[in-house]
């Protein structure tokens, strides 16, 4: 097995806003692709045995929650269609700290170490989006 990756960050909202960001479909929807030029598309069961689709244009991942404790935790199994790999596990660990809420995001069960470093610079722009989605002011309605 490869490495697994860990993302350790403290995002600048509440663990509520947080955990929201990663459950709710509408909200994956602006964050949930490192690719913000593709199509976004996510269906999100979120319960444990419930399963996710996300769709980023030509990119198809599925899976499965395995846990969800909210506001404090998921896990769920990750597999790209198309593929013969097995699944591997995303676990998201979510804990209230002073400036935010401190997100530990850890990718386990590659292969080889070249499918958790590409695994790693998905994420990464991703959760870049994901601080950002959280720091956006609403838009003023103009009354």
């Amino acid at each position: 097995m490869g490495p697994d990756i860990r993302i350790d960050r403290v995002l600048p909202a509440t663990i509520g806003k947080v955990y929201d960001a990663w459950t709710r479909a509408e909200l994956l929807t602006q964050w949930y692709c490192p690719n913000p030029d593709l199509e976004l598309k996510v269906q999100a069961d979120v319960r444990v045995g419930g399963d996710y689709v996300v769709e980023m244009g030509p990119h198809v991942v599925r899976g499965t929650y395995l846990e969800v404790e909210p506001p404090h935790r998921l896990a769920f199994s990750w597999k790209w269609d198309g593929t013969e790999d097995e699944p591997t596990r995303v676990e998201v660990e979510l804990t209230e700290v002073a400036d935010g809420t401190r997100m530990l995001l850890i990718h386990s069960g590659f292969a080889t170490d070249e499918d958790a470093a590409n695994h790693r610079m998905g994420w990464e722009p991703e959760l870049g989006r994901l601080a950002g989605l959280l720091t956006a002011r609403p838009a003023a309605t103009g009354r």
